[in-house]
């Protein structure tokens, strides 16, 4: 059950850029999630597979050196998850039609993400550097926080600044 939760339901033993598929993979999950219950539904969501990640995670590298193989996808799951927080929270907030999940935010959401995981700036390295379970979740979840404040930001100044 580690290892099915770990790699995403299989996602992550996709053989190329497992972790650009595991984000990619969390994104039609998320819109479901946002769909059959909103903002809350996504947020407590994203701290559940934060959780469960770091289990899984845990048990599946029990005993080996590396603790972040590729195959492990599930801290993308939850970093992404995390990502498009702000736009859920803008369209529950806005009352928009909770099926609503405009290509944009998510699409903002993925790049940022993407692009905050893979550089690996400050706390996000630092997250990395610690050679555990919880450092293969973390450095995914601050990933996401920064990403999220990326999407708010992008968010703020296309519907405040540019009235879009």
């Amino acid at each position: 059950m580690s290892r099915l939760i770990a790699t995403f339901f299989g996602v992550g033993l996709l053989p190329f850029a497992p972790g650009t598929w595991g984000s990619a993979a969390a994104i039609p999950v998320a819109w479901v999630i946002h769909g059959l219950g909103g903002f809350p539904a996504l947020a407590f969501a994203a701290v559940a597979v934060t959780l469960i990640g770091w289990w899984a995670t845990a048990v599946s590298t029990r005993g080996q050196e590396n603790h972040d193989p590729g195959e492990i996808v599930i801290d993308e799951v939850a970093g992404m998850w995390i990502a498009l927080l702000p736009l859920s929270a803008g369209l529950w907030h806005a009352g928009a039609d909770a099926w609503l999940f405009p290509w944009p935010g998510w699409v903002g959401g993925f790049i940022l993400f993407r692009l905050f995981d893979i550089r690996k700036p400050g706390p996000v390295g630092w997250a990395d550097r610690r050679n555990d379970a919880l450092g293969v979740m973390l450095d995914d979840v601050i990933a996401g926080v920064m990403a999220a404040a990326g999407v708010a930001v992008l968010a703020a100044i296309a519907h405040g600044v540019l009235g879009l």
